[in-house]
Order: C-alpha cells, then sequence, then structure tokens
C-alpha cells in the first residue's frame, strides 16, 4: 500500500486527528492541501495550518497550506483550484473539520448550531462536490469523512441533538455522495473511533485530563484512514468504518501502541460517543 504521489484536499487539519493523518501520508510521499482558518496561533490550541505544512514536508510530503474557511463557497471553489494547478489533480477528499458543542438543547445558542450545520454538514457536502469533477480523473478516488455511523436510538438522540444532527449530517452526505457517484467509480465512506481520542476537543470539552489519560493517540486514525484511502475505491464504498476494525482486517491485534498513557488496558479506555 502506498499514496506516493496522491493529491489529498483535507478541510482543517492545523492540528490534531487531521495533522495525524496528513503525516501519515505524507511519510509516503503523498501531496496534501489544508483548507484551513487557522492563519496566526490560536491562545488556547497549537498549532496553524502553516506551521502544519511545515511538519507536513517534514515528514517527507509536498503540503499547499491554504487560508480559508469550509463555510465559503469561494475559499471552497479556490481550495480546489488551487490544488488542482499546484499538483495537477485530486485523489483523496477528507472532510476532517468539525465543530463540537455537546450542549443540551435549551443550552446551545443558536449561533453555535448553525456553526455546527454550515462547518459539518454543508461543508462536507460543498468540499466533496466541489472535487467530485476532478475526482472522477482519479486513478482511486476517495472520500473520507470523519463522522459516526448512523445510530438513532434515543441515547444518542436525546444526549445533544444539536451536535448528533450536525456529525449524522456528515455521515448522511458522504453515504449519499457513495451512492451518487458510484458509477464514477468514487468511493466515499466515513470513519470513527470506538474510544476517545487524546486531542484538544477532549481536552477541553470531554473531562479534561481523566478523559486524556484513558483514550487513544490520533496515530490509530491515522493509521485506518491510511488503510481505508488504499482500498480499492470503485468497490470500498458507502461504508461507516469503525477504526479499530479496519486495523483489525489489516492484521492488526495489539492495539497497546497507540494507548495515550503507555500500560493503559483496553478495558479501561474511555469509549467514544455514538457507539454501543
Amino acid at each position: 500500500m502506498s499514496l506516493a504521489g496522491k493529491t489529498i484536499l483535507m478541510s482543517g487539519g492545523s492540528r490534531g486527528i487531521g495533522l495525524a493523518i496528513a503525516l501519515r501520508a505524507a511519510a509516503d510521499g503523498a501531496n496534501i492541501a489544508m483548507l484551513a482558518k487557522t492563519d496566526t496561533p490560536h491562545p488556547k490550541l497549537e498549532g496553524t495550518v502553516h506551521t502544519a505544512a511545515e511538519q507536513i514536508r517534514a515528514a517527507g510530503g509536498q503540503a499547499l497550506p491554504i487560508v480559508g474557511d469550509v463555510r465559503q463557497d469561494d475559499d471552497i471553489t479556490e481550495a480546489v483550484m488551487k490544488t488542482q494547478g499546484e499538483f495537477g489533480g485530486i485523489d483523496v477528499v477528507i472532510n476532517n473539520a468539525s465543530v463540537i458543542d455537546l450542549s443540551r438543547s435549551l443550552d446551545l445558542p443558536a449561533k453555535k448550531y448553525d456553526l455546527m450545520q454550515d462547518v459539518n454538514v454543508r461543508g462536507t457536502f460543498l468540499l466533496s462536490r466541489a472535487a467530485v469533477p476532478i475526482l472522477k480523473d482519479a486513478e482511486n478516488p476517495h472520500i473520507l469523512s470523519l463522522s459516526p455511523p448512523l445510530n438513532p436510538t434515543p441515547k444518542w438522540l436525546g444526549a445533544h441533538t444539536g451536535y448528533t444532527l450536525a456529525k449524522f449530517g456528515m455521515t448522511m452526505v458522504t453515504l449519499g455522495l457513495a451512492a451518487e457517484f458510484a458509477s464514477d467509480g468514487i468511493a466515499a465512506n466515513t470513519l470513527w473511533p470506538r474510544t476517545t481520542i487524546a486531542t484538544a476537543a477532549v481536552q477541553n470539552l470531554l473531562g479534561g485530563d481523566r478523559v486524556m489519560a484513558a483514550s487513544r493517540t490520533a496515530d490509530i486514525y491515522a493509521d485506518a484512514a491510511y488503510a481505508v484511502l488504499n482500498q480499492p475505491a470503485a468497490t470500498y464504498t458507502g461504508q461507516s468504518l469503525i477504526v479499530e476494525d479496519v486495523l483489525e482486517a489489516e492484521g492488526v491485534t495489539d492495539f497497546s501502541r497507540y494507548a495515550a498513557v503507555p500500560g493503559t488496558p483496553d478495558s479501561a479506555l474511555f469509549p467514544d460517543i455514538f457507539l454501543d
């Protein structure tokens, strides 16, 4: 398997899971274009689109940092055209950008609801759609969205309705694209982990150091995404995939190396949301 010479267009990617996926592909010599807002350092979050590009180049890949907003149609068009112009095409679209707010319905500000819908659902749809005409010319085109399987049980529908809608919306967009463009050979799948991943979002929103210590590193997500993107697009599509299942299918039986705190047993890891 190899992504050498492949071109990936990713939303977000300045840090966390998106950056880990980009670095895994960069190790093969892939080209990574990132559409992200983080032009300057954030006071609470490390990394910008420019520092991410430096890390990608250091890992062996080519990087194209594009400062823009996945909510803006013109920025999406510019990102697609710049990526094609720089690298000659697009092989993969990764819908990584996502906003999370786990507030209950009565506590969720309307602006935050709109933001989640705009970034998570609309952004996934419009970035993927804009790239489809170019993906059709790729040898093994993939769309990959970092969203959960549809699990419309009362437990998850009622836990944080606004966020649940936004993440399930990402998945519905992706599965819809898989069906719509199957005849063009474009794969579209989603990918979600069984356990929480040690990211800034987990640190700030899901329980701080306690949950971080009971999480896995972003490398497990990156390795699973790498395996997905190397699958034959014509047949490996329309699936809501689980990170650990993907890796088990690749022959991985020991996940201990992915523990954020070495030595943490699997039984002590914190389960991610949306999975029963």
